[in-house]
C-alpha cells in the first residue's frame, strides 16, 4: 500500500509545515508522497510546503474540488488521503487506513475533537460518533482507494461548497465507508472568529438549502453573509450588524 496525502491550501503558512512534518514522522515507508494543491495562496504557503518536503502544485482554479482533483490526478499512491491544512493527524493514520482497507472498506474518515477546551464545542464532537451524513465533512479527513476515486470521477468541480458531502453521498452508494473510532484534532478558529451559535446556524442553514437543491452561488452568498472567514474563496463578510 502506498498513500498519497493531498492537502488543499489557501493562506496556510502557519499550519502547513507542522502538518507535513507530522505526516512524514508517522507515515513510514507506506507514505508515498505529500501533495499540496495550492489555490494559489497570497502568503508563503507554497514555499513553506516545499521547504518541508512536499510536492506543490498550483490549481488552475481556486476551490477545494478543483484542488483535490488536481492533486489526485498526479498522485502515485494507490490510496489517496485528503487532509485539511489545519488538522492534527492521528499518529496511527497509516495503520488505521491499512486495517480499514483489509477489512473490506474502500473509503472512510476519522472522528474529531477541537483544539479548544470550550465545553460547548464538545457537543459537535459528540455527534461525530454517529454515522450520519451531516457529520461527514472534510475536517474529518478522507481516505479512499485511487481506483474508486477515479471510478467515481473525483469531486464535482461545480461545487464550490459542500463538495465533500456530495462526494461521500455518491461514494457510499457503491462502497463500504468506515468511520475510524479515533479522534483527530481540528482547529476551532472558525468558532473563535465568530461564535458557536453563529457557525452552527450557518452550517445548518447552508446544509438545509443544499439538500433542497439551492444553487451553489446562493449557498456561497448565504455563507458569506453569516460567517467571517476567508477560506477557499469565501471572503470575510461585514458581520458588524449580525448577532453574536
Amino acid at each position: 500500500m502506498g498513500i498519497s496525502v493531498i492537502i488543499p491550501t489557501y493562506n496556510e503558512e502557519e499550519n502547513i509545515g507542522r502538518l507535513i512534518d507530522e505526516l512524514q514522522k508517522y507515515g513510514g515507508r507506506e507514505l508515498e508522497e505529500i501533495i499540496v494543491a495550492d489555490a494559489p495562496s497570497r502568503d508563503r504557503t507554497a514555499q513553506r510546503a516545499e521547504q518541508a518536503g512536499a510536492r506543490v502544485i498550483v490549481s488552475e482554479q481556486p476551490g477545494r474540488a478543483f484542488q483535490m482533483n488536481a492533486g489526485a490526478r498526479i498522485a502515485r499512491g494507490d490510496v489517496l488521503y485528503f487532509v485539511h491544512a489545519d488538522v492534527r493527524i492521528h499518529p496511527d493514520y497509516v495503520l488505521d487506513i491499512r486495517q480499514a482497507l483489509n477489512e473490506g472498506y474502500t473509503l472512510g474518515c476519522y472522528r474529531y475533537q477541537f483544539d479548544s477546551p470550550r465545553m460547548i464545542l464538545k457537543l459537535n464532537t459528540f455527534f461525530q460518533r454517529f454515522d450520519r451524513i451531516w457529520s461527514r465533512g472534510g475536517d474529518q479527513t478522507l481516505f479512499i482507494t485511487k481506483a474508486a476515486f477515479e471510478e467515481l470521477g473525483g469531486y464535482c468541480e461545480q461545487h464550490r461548497v459542500m463538495e465533500d458531502y456530495e462526494f461521500i453521498i455518491r461514494a457510499r452508494k457503491k462502497y463500504r465507508f468506515r468511520i475510524i473510532p479515533k479522534n483527530i484534532i481540528v482547529s476551532a478558529r472558525k468558532y473563535e472568529n465568530n461564535s458557536y451559535l453563529r457557525v452552527n446556524y450557518a452550517n445548518a442553514v447552508v446544509m438545509w438549502m443544499y439538500f433542497r437543491g439551492a444553487p451553489q452561488q446562493k449557498l456561497i452568498d448565504t455563507y458569506k453573509s453569516l460567517i467571517n472567514t476567508d477560506k477557499y474563496g469565501i471572503k470575510p463578510a461585514d458581520v458588524s450588524k449580525l448577532p453574536t
